[in-house]
């Protein structure tokens, strides 16, 4: 596949997950590190999401989880909860994949996920 074709086709995938981050994270790295933006769109959201095997909504609940049990994470996971949103998982779906974390990263990362969780749905709600 054609270099450029891949940085296309990438920002369509996440355009597809979060227009508003599609525009906003690229924008937000273009001074300082744009190839950074560059591998975000041509790797993650080309060679990775567009593979076959999972569905879209499968992708974002593992990037969620993944997000969640790494911490610090608040703005990719706020990110990629709007995606879960926006490819049609519902609310009790993500919470529910939270909760399931419990045992195996501990409460606090767990609550600290819920927090940017409950933002995230109450934005939505606006």
């Amino acid at each position: 596949m054609e270099h450029n074709q891949r940085l296309i086709d990438g920002k369509a995938m996440l355009q597809r997950v979060d227009a508003e981050a599609a525009d906003s994270v690229m924008a937000s790295l273009h001074t300082i590190a744009p190839d950074v933006a560059k591998m975000i769109l041509e790797f993650a959201f080309n060679d990775i999401y567009m593979r076959s095997g999972l569905s879209l909504q499968q992708r974002e609940l593992i990037t969620i989880t993944s997000l969640l049990t790494q911490g610090d994470t608040a703005d990719q996971l706020r990110v990629h909860l709007n995606g879960c949103l926006n490819v049609g998982l519902s609310q009790k779906e993500i919470v529910e994949a939270c909760i399931h974390c419990i045992p195996y990263v501990g409460f606090p990362k767990v609550l600290n996920a819920l927090t940017v969780v409950k933002e995230v749905f109450a934005d939505s709600q606006k």
